[in-house]
């Protein structure tokens, strides 16, 4: 079992996931293309050369999921029962083709379920990062999770 049982995460513990994903051109125009999201900021190299970034920028929905995915294995893979949602998703940063992210996620509170009592509900905070050490994207993540087995 890769994931983590509700029992033994911690308030205050961080992941350093150790995978690292360089942002591809295909990544963004099969995400933009897969999603029906015809923004010419995903797909316009031309229109995007005369804006304050000078290149097209990355879906940043690709972005969210890649770094919630990325956090999976270390965290949620195979002790998660459903993803209850997401908070406070910001982008402080764009995300270019090219880009290395690394993520982090730290455990921000857990509450044992009322209704379900071999549950409980763990809320992370993710964090990725370029390969220049700068914020591009973070959000709050609610997740149930399975307790460990009696």
């Amino acid at each position: 079992m890769a994931g983590v049982w509700f029992d033994e995460f911690r308030v205050g513990q961080v992941f350093q996931h150790p995978i690292r994903r360089t942002v591809t051109e295909t990544d963004n125009v099969m995400f933009s293309a897969l999603t029906h999201n015809p923004a010419q900021l995903h797909w316009d190299e031309e229109a995007m050369r005369g804006t304050e970034f000078g290149q097209r920028l990355v879906n940043s929905v690709f972005t969210l999921g890649l770094m919630v995915g990325v956090s999976v294995g270390d965290t949620t893979l195979g002790t998660a029962v459903a993803n209850l949602g997401w908070d406070e998703v910001r982008f402080p940063r764009p995300v270019f083709v090219g880009d290395t992210l690394r993520v982090e996620t730290e455990v921000l509170e857990l509450r044992p379920s009322r209704s379900r009592p071999d549950q409980g509900i763990v809320i992370f905070a993710h964090r990725a990062f370029n390969q220049r050490e700068e914020l591009v994207a973070h959000c709050k993540r609610a997740s149930l999770q399975r307790k460990r087995p009696q």
